[in-house]
Formats: C-alpha cells, structure tokens, sequence
C-alpha cells in the first residue's frame, strides 16, 4: 500500500542521518563538537524525507542479500494475482478438468476473477464436484493472502528493526561522551532485541506460509519460492449492502437440501458478520489510524528540523508509524480471508472456521452445523 510505504519514510531519513553522522546530539542533550554534526543531521533529514525517490534508490542500493523478503530469481513461480493463483492451483488438480468444462468458460472466469456471485446458484444441479472446484480455489485464495501479507509485514519489521538499530548506536555514543548512563543505554539495547526477535519471526512466519502455499499448489518438486505480489489487493471503499447478500443466500439455499439449507443459513450469518467487521476494521486501520500517525510523523519530522523534537522522538514514532503498518496489513489480510468464505458461503459452501478479529487470521471455531 502506497500510503504504508510513505510513512516509513520518515524513519528511514533519521537513520541515514545517524549514518552519515559521526555524533548525533537531540535538542535536549549536550556534547563536543555538535553544531556541524546537529546541522548535518537535520539536512539529511529534510532531504529525505522530501525524497521519496532518494529513498528508495538507496533502500534498492543497500538492501542486504539474505533479506528475508529477497527472492532468487531460479525457481520461482511468479502468482502476482488471485486470477493467476486460482488457474494454477486448479491446473495441479486434473480431476476437476471434466467438471471444469461442464461448468463452462464463462463461470470458471468469474470464479478465477472473484466475481463468485454472478454465478447462477442452478449450476449445482449440473456439476457435480463444485463443491470440491470451490474448495480447492477458497483454500488457495486463503493461503495465498496469508503468504503475500506476511511478505510485506517482513518490510516494516525491519523498518522497526533498523530504527531500534538507530538508537542503539546513538545510546552507545551518547554513553562514550558521558551523556547517559549504562543503564538507560540497556533499555534500548531491549527494544533493539525485541525488534530483531520480531523480525526474525516475521521471516520464519513468511517463509513458513509461503511454503505451505507452494505444497498446496503441490509445485514443492518443481519450485523452491513463489513470485508474490507486493501488496494485498486494495479493499473496497463501499461494501454490497446486506440485503443484497441475503437475496443471493436465498437463492442458493432453494438448491439445497433442507438440512443443507439450514447449516447454510447459519454459516451465511457467521460469513456476513466477519466480512463487514473486518471491513471496518480496515477502514479504521487504514483511515485513522495511519492517516494519524502519518501527521504525527509529519509534524515531528518538522519538530525535530526545528530543534523542538528529539532523534527519540523520531525513532519511537518510526517504530509506531511500522506497526500502525502492520496492523493495516493483518486488518486487510482478515477482509479478504472474510471476503472469500462469504463468497463461498454464497455458493453453498461449509468453511471449516471463519476469520477472527485478533489480527491473528482464521479462528479454529468450526463453522455452524
């Protein structure tokens, strides 16, 4: 997301400007030889942080090889959209190439686009494994979202990370010239080791669910990674009024048997539930919450050029602004794991669990029975 990509900026402009400085003093401490240092330090800052091309060239330049979202290019299996995940994922299956092309072109378009509602609910009467053609594609879809949004939390872990990284070598130096204690210098220390503690999770948490991805699409002897996206697709503004939703339920369920019927009714009320909480949950995340802490940083970028705000300051809020980020990630993520059981629910589907609102993905709560 463009907008989460913006709000790293700030942070990264504090820590070039703690490279490329060799002391680096805030507005409320002292030490030897500052005004040159203190002047560089904010140059460097208001440059990049209007420099949003300089960033990223540099980002491009020094990005160390064995980053944990770095992908070779031998291998890899690039599935850049959900249309190209669902083809793929049913080209591994052949059983379903008969009920495929009785279920036609034209659906199995909609289906691979996401347009899973313009599908006429008598299809079933005709094919007999949709269930088994939407399950295939619904859990592919999930473990494509989850692989692809643990990939692009890895980036602000490590935003989180070489922030802390920033204060650790600024509190060294502040301890060198007597201007802070060992002690104070052990607390940021902490929050460098719970910032690389984080990172190296999110990289185990990435590589882990891409490769569950990679044996889903049953690719493991022939792929060693997966070419995904950067970003999750982008959430809609407005969602499908409920009643809307609850007229396609009604047409599915006149297809269904009436114990079928009735379980589809309970899960149609679980699935309608997660998809519009977790639509506003993002909204939140993605308007409050990282529009506020852009202005934050906005304003202690300027604070901190005006001598008004601390290097502190900017680190804490750099590490703020990444996990406001991460939380808009894991929020999106929720929508779409919602989007795609309703969407199955809607063909009269059974999801073995919905979608919690922890952050955390899917629940282990069974669907209604």
């Amino acid at each position: 997301m463009t907008r989460q990509h913006n709000s790293m900026i700030a942070w990264k402009a504090v820590v070039f400007s703690l490279a490329l400085s060799p002391v680096v003093v805030t507005a409320q401490t002292a030490s030897v030889d500052t005004a040159p240092d203190w002047r560089g330090a904010n140059e460097t800052v208001g440059a990049y942080r209007r420099g949003h091309v300089d960033v990223l060239k540099w980002e491009a330049a020094n990005r160390s090889p064995e980053g944990g979202d770095s992908q070779p290019a031998a291998r890899g299996l690039a599935l850049n959209t959900l249309e190209a995940l669902t083809r793929q994922v049913w080209r591994t299956h052949f059983d379903l190439a008969n009920q495929l092309s009785i279920l036609g072109a034209a659906n199995v378009d909609r289906l691979e686009t996401g347009r899973w509602t313009e599908i006429d609910p008598a299809v079933r009467r005709r094919v007999e494994e949709l269930d088994e053609i939407l399950e295939v594609a619904v859990q592919a879809r999930k473990a494509w979202l989850r692989a692809t949004s643990a990939r692009q939390e890895v980036a602000h872990f490590r935003a989180a990370l070489d922030a802390a990284d920033a204060a650790s070598n600024l509190g060294q130096r502040m301890v060198q010239t007597g201007n802070w204690s060992k002690l104070k210098q052990t607390q940021v220390q902490l929050t460098q080791s719970l910032a690389r503690t984080n990172l190296i999770r999110a990289q185990y948490t990435a590589n882990q669910a891409q490769f569950e991805l990679i044996d889903l699409l049953k690719l493991k002897d022939q792929y060693s990674h997966l070419l995904l996206p950067d970003s999750l697709p982008d959430v809609p503004e407005q969602l499908v009024p409920p009643l809307a939703w609850q007229q396609r339920a009604s047409a599915t369920q006149a297809q269904l048997p009436s114990a079928e019927a009735r379980h589809n009714r309970a899960n149609m009320e679980r699935a309608l539930a997660a998809y519009q909480l977790t639509h506003e949950l993002v909204t939140i995340a993605r308007n409050d919450v990282l529009k506020v802490r852009e202005f934050i940083g906005e304003e202690t970028v300027l604070h901190y050029n005006g001598m008004l705000a601390s290097v502190w300051d900017l680190l804490d809020e750099s590490r703020n602004q990444s996990q406001a980020a991460i939380d808009a990630i894991r929020a999106q993520r929720d929508f779409w794991l919602a989007d795609a059981d309703l969407q199955w629910v809607l063909l009269g589907g059974e999801p073995e669990n919905f979608v919690s609102l922890d952050g955390g993905g899917e629940s282990a709560t069974p669907a209604g029975h």
